[in-house]
């Protein structure tokens, strides 16, 4: 019997997990967390499908052809039809293991309209389709525990992959109860770890999804693709906690964007892009409200209390409680903040990486998205990218006799005794915080090449000093050695920007604003003996 190690339980985590399972693979899902705690939950607005009782003039190739628009050329043809051709097997399959859609007159699961799409495809489950999602998820994963082809391992940290000629053998993991590393070997090896977040600071995502993994497997000789596309979400309420979104379910619903003129409203967004101006794609709204000159508010009290209630009861709630607002009487004020990362490990259309038996799923994985994601489509790319991705693992073939890996072993758990002892006067929490400032400040919205040069200045000296850290009692262990992976993916994500020379999608040069279609490809970035090196592949980006 194969098995199978998955970092992260998050929806592409099980979705793979579920789908591996069943095709008689056998999978030790590892996560710091339960599912219930992972980002996935956060997810609000809904999932897109072409379903067969679609709106007139919809179509599945429309649905791929909006994806394509929205990723400006670089989501992948062939991996963007797969993905738009399944949404309506997921959709099945999801209300088949329990899902609980919002339905319509007629009991068919209900749509809204989302930003970047030509018609109302995006199924949702009120304004909390990730939660919704997720508890269906975990109880296949216990059906499966029951009947032993699912373990789950929780309290365990990825702290990096057993990586020889080309090859991935499993994963050292770290045990938080023990304290100690683990070696845990595998026919494949899957990353479903999230974004990276915890570079910026306070977004509108989980600070457990740190990129850690992405920049650990980096500094291992895995590949990198398209780091510089970052989404912001256009609409966020500012908490002393963080930048909470306000959904897209919000503009899709009707929800209207505006400033202040003299007292009156001036609905900017629908004079410049007309009618349907609220639902652009999230970069073209992200830039426009932060290039406005006054604060911009979000208005869907004309709706009325009874709608609101029914149609976006989070999203009420979410205002009433961290900020008093009560949106069925005034508007919301809103500004753009990192909310996804169409950038991340270089996958195949199976989702392996350039080593062999390593895989990567969900918002790791670079793949769908190109230049912008469109709202609706990072649920189905996680759900679509794990039974891809276990799909590969099950028809694939083992790597053969494993290697000793006693030695990395041995030096790994060294490093760690060594970081507990050191007096270094850095403690890693105040890196990781100077680290977050220069990306916000350096990787916003609008770049230029002296901030960029400036934030790989910033953050190559915090790398210089990242090895003498002292370790911080007050944090876990993981949260000490993931630092200097963290780092180098940083570093990786502001070279990327750098080298890009033009203005696409999430990724918008003040000193290049126009698109070049010379590099209409996908940027992908290797490390080795120190240097980073990055190239443009236009065969990548069109294939995958």
């Amino acid at each position: 019997m194969k098995d199978a190690i998955i970092i992260g339980s998050g929806i592409s985590g099980m979705a793979c997990a579920v789908r591996c399972a069943t095709q008689g693979v056998h999978v030790e899902l590892v996560s710091p967390y339960p599912s219930e705690q992972s980002q996935s939950v956060m997810a609000a607005g809904g999932i897109n499908a072409v379903l067969q009782d679609h709106e007139e003039g919809d179509s599945v190739g429309c649905h791929i052809d909006d994806t394509l628009k929205g990723g400006c050329g670089l989501g992948g043809k062939t991996a963007v039809t797969g993905l738009c051709e399944h949404a309506p097997e997921i959709i099945s399959y999801l209300e088949k293991i329990g899902t609980v859609f919002s339905v319509d007159a007629s009991g068919h699961p209900a749509r809204r309209a989302f930003g970047g799409q030509s018609f109302k495809r995006t199924c949702y489950c009120g304004a909390s389709t990730g939660k919704q999602i997720v508890s269906a998820l975990v109880m296949e994963v216990r059906r499966l525990e029951a009947a032993g082809m699912i373990r789950r391992r929780l309290r365990s940290f990825f702290h990096s992959a057993l990586i020889k000629d080309g090859v991935c053998y499993g994963a050292l993991l770290y045990d938080e109860k023990s304290r100690q590393l683990e070696a845990v070997f595998a026919d494949a090896l899957v990353i479903a770890a999230g974004g990276q977040n915890a570079l910026f600071g306070k977004t509108t995502g989980s600070s457990q999804c740190d990129g850690y993994a992405a920049g650990k497997l980096f500094l291992q000789g895995v590949e990198l693709k398209n780091l510089e596309f970052i989404q912001y979400h256009p609409t966020t309420l500012q908490t002393p906690q963080k930048r909470m979104l306000i959904s897209e379910a919000v503009r899709g619903e009707g929800g209207r964007l505006f400033y202040l003129e003299n007292g009156k409203r001036v609905y900017f967004m629908e004079e410049k892009y007309g009618p349907r101006g609220n639902l652009v794609t999230r970069d073209v709204a992200a830039r426009e409200i932060w290039m406005c000159p006054k604060e911009v508010f979000l208005d869907i009290s004309f709706l009325g209390k009874e709608a609101i209630d029914r149609l976006l009861p989070e999203v009420r709630d979410l205002c009433r409680k961290y900020r008093g607002i009560d949106i069925s009487e005034e508007p919301i004020p809103v500004a753009p903040s990192v909310h996804f990362f169409m950038g991340g490990l270089a996958v195949h259309l199976n989702h392996e990486t350039n080593i062999r038996n390593l895989f990567a799923v969900g918002e790791c994985a670079s793949m769908y998205h190109g230049a912008n994601r469109l709202g609706g489509n990072s649920l189905l790319a996680a759900l679509y990218s794990g039974s891809v991705a276990a799909d590969g693992i099950a028809s694939g073939n083992p790597a053969g006799s494993r290697p000793d890996f006693s030695e990395e072993l041995r030096s790994e758990r060294l490093l760690l005794q060594e970081m507990m002892a050191s007096q270094s006067q850095f403690p890693v929490m105040y890196i990781r915080d100077m680290a977050a400032e220069t990306m916000n400040k350096e990787l916003g919205i609008v770049r230029e090449s002296a901030a960029l040069e400036q934030g790989i200045s910033d953050i190559s000296y915090y790398q210089s000093i990242a090895e003498q850290i002292h370790y911080d009692s007050s944090v876990s262990m993981y949260s000490n050695y993931s630092l200097t992976g963290i780092l180098a993916l940083a570093r990786a994500t502001l070279v990327c920007a750098k080298e890009r020379r033009e203005s696409r999608g999430s990724h918008y040069r003040r000193d290049y604003p126009e698109t070049d279609e010379q590099m209409a490809g996908a940027t992908i970035i290797s490390y080795a003996d120190g240097e980073y090196r990055v190239r443009l592949d236009k065969e990548r980006s069109y294939e995958s």
